[in-house]
């Protein structure tokens, strides 16, 4: 069995590397035959070194010590040929090629240790996303809703910008904020955040007391930190409450410092004229904060963008702002989901492939 498990790993490795593997067999095959066919006073078998240093850039430990292998027996065949197997001259080269693909073996393994660790980070990020932000549904009531998040560091998927969804009888609230900071070390405070919307959003009718309850939960989670040691003094969060109801065509909003929706309808897209911004959850405690709910038409057919400031503050090389309206506005959008997937990778061109920040997306159609 362990034969069989070892033949069948490398088997796949075999598969990974594609066609790839005839690279470091042609380089063997090659220097083999040309230091046979020349002069026994010049030496070619060195180069045979090269065939397992490339390989572990498409094959693994398994794939990479059998290519040394083949270049041991190799470079033992011009020996052989050229002089005799245990000549000084020969006997170097053998230990030169064996010490220097050990040495590559252990690169290779070590790489390879790294990638599993790498994975098993991405595993548990995966399911701290899952957990802490589930995803939202595909219809509630009249709505279609579609989400996107695109986190700033390799190694999460889950950063410091958040959402949630949360159905009522007669509605559906949802939530958008941005934590100050990013990637791992703002995810305790999202977390915070969406736990204690899941329980209020039942509990609040307009979204400026829903605010203002989150408000009050967001300061006894920093007030929790303050006590355990940390600096929370600058900890703050810019949020978008939001009350769709089903039987009228409109959206309710406080806005708390944060970036407001776009109205996608036929006539382009616009960003949502919000009056009243009240300041990010947990700066309350710099004065008195009044945060009102305005509403807007959101008439069927029509598409709320919501966004982080990840999108609108993407930068492309020259330092030029992602234009989200204009590029919301010329992309096509079939359903939510289209018109998501158009943006993310509009966004990511525009970046040239990597965010410096977390992104999120929500968008919401309404359909009657």
């Amino acid at each position: 069995m362990g034969v069989r498990r070892r033949l069948a790993g490398l088997l796949s490795e075999w598969r990974t590397g594609h066609l790839m593997v005839l690279l470091p067999l042609g380089l063997i095959v090659l220097i083999s035959a040309v230091d046979i066919s020349i002069s026994p006073d010049i030496h070619l078998g060195p180069l045979l070194v090269v065939a397992p240093a490339v390989t572990p850039s498409f094959g693994g430990t398994r794939l990479t010590a059998l290519i040394g292998v083949l270049a041991l027996i190799a470079q033992a065949v011009i020996a052989s040929l050229h002089g005799g197997l245990f000549t000084p001259n020969h006997e170097a080269q053998l230990a030169a090629l064996a010490v220097v693909t050990g040495v590559v073996l252990a690169y290779t393994r070590i790489h390879e240790r790294h990638g599993r660790e790498l994975d098993r980070v991405r595993t548990v990020s995966d399911a701290v996303q899952r957990v802490m932000m589930r995803p939202l549904p595909d219809r509630a009531g009249p709505l279609r809703i579609a989400t996107r998040y695109l986190a700033a560091d390799d190694e999460a998927n889950v950063g410091g910008d958040l959402y949630a969804a949360v159905r009522t009888p007669h509605a559906t609230r949802l939530l958008i904020g941005d934590v100050r900071g990013k990637g791992l070390a703002a995810v305790g405070d999202a977390a915070a955040l969406l736990g204690a919307f899941r329980e209020l959003a039942h509990q609040h009718q307009d979204p400026a007391r829903l605010a203002d309850a989150l408000e009050a939960s967001y300061r006894r989670h920093l007030a929790e930190l303050s006590d355990g040691g940390q600096d929370v003094q600058e900890n703050f969060v810019t949020a978008l409450v939001l009350d769709l109801p089903d039987d009228r065509p409109t959206a309710r909003i406080a806005d708390c410092g944060h970036p407001p929706p776009l109205l996608l309808t036929a006539a382009g897209a616009h960003p949502l004229p919000l009056r009243r911004t009240a300041p990010p959850l947990g700066m309350s405690a710099l004065g008195p904060v009044d945060r009102r709910t305005e509403e807007f038409d959101f008439p069927p057919g029509s598409t709320l963008l919501l966004h982080t400031d990840g999108v609108t503050e993407a930068r492309d090389a020259d330092g030029t702002f992602y234009p989200l309206p204009a590029r919301a506005a010329s992309l096509p959008a079939g359903s939510p989901h289209a018109l998501l997937d158009a943006l993310r990778r509009d966004l990511l061109d525009h970046v040239g492939g990597r965010l410096q920040d977390d992104a999120a997306m929500i968008a919401v159609t309404r359909e009657s």
